[in-house]
């Protein structure tokens, strides 16, 4: 059964709470890693990803050209855009699918070298939705096995593509060692909910300011697209957080904003950053380890 609802949210009753370097938001930047986690006949799997550089679907063969897009990612883009977030002293989490990890385990060796987080992205580029509870109580247990194998470290962040089951947060809770998962794009801010009985964080994600949009619905064209509505997203929060904290998830690609054509967005958007001062750019289990320790669950939530 799914949980009740939450509509209230802080309802600007927000927590005294300041950043790491009195800054009023934190800048979270995700890199999600899928290439080798997609759909495949070639994989084993039952059909092909639908969405890349085009929409199509190859229905009862191998699509070479879907693949080779995938593979751009890991070749190229991964390397191009963690080039670029390190010159920038950019902390990063990595949200890295358990198999593509396996197909890509010098990226995992790279993560631990470089010190990114890898937050787990569920075994497959999949939605958890409907999904059996054994089924997934034993996906779980898989992903945070190779993940602690590749990376050297268990993961302690959990984010599925799409949605969750109803059953995600209790086992995740249930498998142990999870600080928080990023199952929700309800606000701009950390929360608690309460699971099997004790407090558990989230630390939502956004779609809006996410490289994806190049994909999605073409809202994206120009790198400086991308750059623009960040920017603007970036602002308006830093100017909100005079009052109170805030926090931005700025989610990336790598076979994506890792394009020649669209990386330039990404270095205008962290230039801006540099530029106006003011935030703390961390990884999201950095962030998580901060609420923790400053800001205590509600009581309806311990």
């Amino acid at each position: 059964m799914a949980a009740a609802r939450d509509f209230s949210g802080y309802r600007w009753n927000y927590p005294a709470l300041r950043w790491p370097g009195d800054a009023g938001l934190a800048v979270s930047f995700v890199l999600n890693v899928e290439e080798g986690a997609e759909f495949a006949l070639s994989a084993g799997d039952a059909r092909n990803e639908s969405q890349h550089e085009v929409k199509h679907e190859v229905v009862g063969a191998p699509d070479l050209c879907m693949e080779s897009q995938f593979e751009y990612g890991a070749r190229v883009g991964y390397w191009r855009i963690t080039r670029h977030l390190m010159d920038a002293g950019i902390g990063l989490t990595l949200n890295a699918c358990a198999r593509a990890l396996e197909a890509t385990p010098w990226i995992a060796t790279d993560a631990a070298e470089q010190g990114f987080e890898v937050c787990c992205h569920g075994w497959r580029w999949e939605s958890h939705a409907g999904m059996e509870e054994g089924h997934e109580r034993a996906l779980i247990a898989r992903c945070v096995e190779s993940i602690r194998r590749l990376h050297g470290r268990a993961p302690v962040g959990w984010h599925t593509k799409s949605s969750a089951s109803v059953n995600t947060r209790r086992l995740l809770v249930e498998q142990g060692g999870f600080l928080y998962d990023s199952d929700a794009y309800s606000d701009d801010l950390p929360y608690y909910v309460r699971v099997a009985g004790q407090p558990h964080l989230v630390l939502p994600y956004a779609f809006d300011t996410n490289d994806m949009r190049f994909f999605d619905s073409y809202a994206y064209v120009r790198g400086s697209d991308f750059a623009d509505y960040a920017i603007d997203a970036f602002d308006a929060l830093l100017a909100e957080s005079r009052t109170a904290p805030r926090m931005l998830s700025i989610g990336l690609h790598t076979r994506i904003i890792g394009r020649p054509g669209r990386i330039e967005g990404l270095r205008q958007l962290t230039r801006h950053i540099a530029q106006r001062g003011g935030a703390w750019c961390a990884t999201r289990e950095q962030i998580a380890r901060h609420w923790l320790a400053n800001v205590p669950p509600p009581e309806d939530a311990a």
